[in-house]
C-alpha cells in the first residue's frame, strides 16, 4: 500500500471541508480525487503534503505516518505535486525551474560548492543532464532556456510536472492537470501520465473535473461532495452513480 488516508477531518474554525474520509492508493495505480468545486479535493492534498494539519486522522505513505512532517520533509520522502494554479517562477527559465526539483539531491556538501570542488561540478553536470533528460520527455525540451512564464498554459503545466519528476517521487499528486488544456493537449497529456506511470515507476493521485480525462487515466476514483465520500469504485460507474449525478448537477456527461 503506498497511499492510506484513515478517517481524515479537517475543519476551518466552524466549517468542515473534509469529513471523516478513508481511502487507500495503491503501487503503481492511477487514482483520482474528484469532485464539484468546493469538494475538499485540494484540501485533502494539502493534508497529504503537509501543508495542512488534519483536525482529526491520519495520513500514511508506505505505512509510515505523515503526521507532524513538514511540507519540504515530505517531500524527501518520496511525495511531489504539483498545483491548482500553475506555481512556476517567474524570473527563471525552464530549465532552472526543473533544477531546483533536484536540490536536495545534490551529492556535494556546502564546502564543496563553495570552492568549486571537483564532486561539484560532476554534480551539477549530473543533474543538470538529468533535467534535460525530463524535458526531453514531456516534449518540451527545446524550451529549456525560455522564461517559463513565456510558454503556453499547457506548456507550463508540463514544466510543474517536469519539477515534480525531478524530486524522484513513487508518489506524484496532480492537482488539475488538465486545466486550460484543450482536447488535443488533454489527451496527449492522458497518455503521458499513463506512460510515465511505468517508466518512472510512479502512483498517481490526481485531482480534475474533465471526467473523458479521468475515464481515459484513472483505475479508480473517490468522489466527494461537501466533504464527504459519496463515491468509490471504477470511473465508468461513478457517471452512471445517482449520487454523483445530482451533487455535479448535470456537471458530468458520458456519450
Amino acid at each position: 500500500m503506498t497511499l492510506q488516508v484513515k478517517n481524515v477531518t479537517m475543519k476551518f474554525g466552524g466549517v468542515t471541508a473534509i469529513k471523516d474520509t478513508t481511502f487507500s492508493v495503491e503501487a503503481k495505480e492511477i487514482f483520482g480525487l474528484i469532485g464539484p468545486n468546493g469538494a475538499g479535493k485540494t484540501t485533502m492534498f494539502n493534508i497529504i503534503t503537509g501543508n495542512y494539519e488534519a483536525t482529526q486522522g491520519e495520513v500514511f505513505f508506505r505505512q509510515e505516518s505523515l503526521k507532524g512532517l513538514k511540507p519540504h520533509m515530505i517531500v524527501r520522502k518520496g511525495i511531489a505535486r504539483t498545483f491548482q494554479n500553475i506555481r512556476l517562477f517567474s524570473s527563471m527559465s525552464v530549465k532552472d525551474n526543473v533544477l531546483i526539483g533536484f536540490d536536495y539531491q545534490a551529492k556535494y556538501s556546502y564546502m564543496e560548492s563553495i570552492f568549486r570542488l571537483p564532486r561539484f561540478f560532476g554534480e551539477e553536470k549530473r543533474i543538470k543532464k538529468r533535467a534535460m533528460e525530463i524535458l526531453e520527455y514531456l516534449g518540451i525540451a527545446e524550451f529549456a532556456g525560455y522564461k517559463a512564464t513565456d510558454l503556453s498554459y499547457g506548456q507550463q503545466r508540463k514544466v510543474e510536472i517536469a519539477r515534480a519528476l525531478a524530486t524522484n517521487p513513487e508518489l506524484l499528486l496532480l492537482d488539475e492537470p488538465a486545466a486550460g488544456m484543450n482536447p488535443a493537449e488533454t489527451k496527449e497529456l492522458a497518455e503521458l501520465i499513463y506512460k510515465a506511470r511505468d517508466d518512472f515507476d510512479l502512483t498517481v493521485l490526481l485531482i480534475e473535473h474533465d471526467m473523458t480525462f479521468v475515464n481515459q487515466l484513472c483505475d479508480k476514483v473517490l468522489v466527494l461532495d461537501y466533504g464527504k465520500t459519496i463515491f468509490e469504485g471504477k470511473p465508468e460507474e461513478a457517471i452512471k452513480d445517482k449520487e454523483v449525478v445530482s451533487a455535479y448537477l448535470g456537471d458530468f456527461t458520458h456519450d
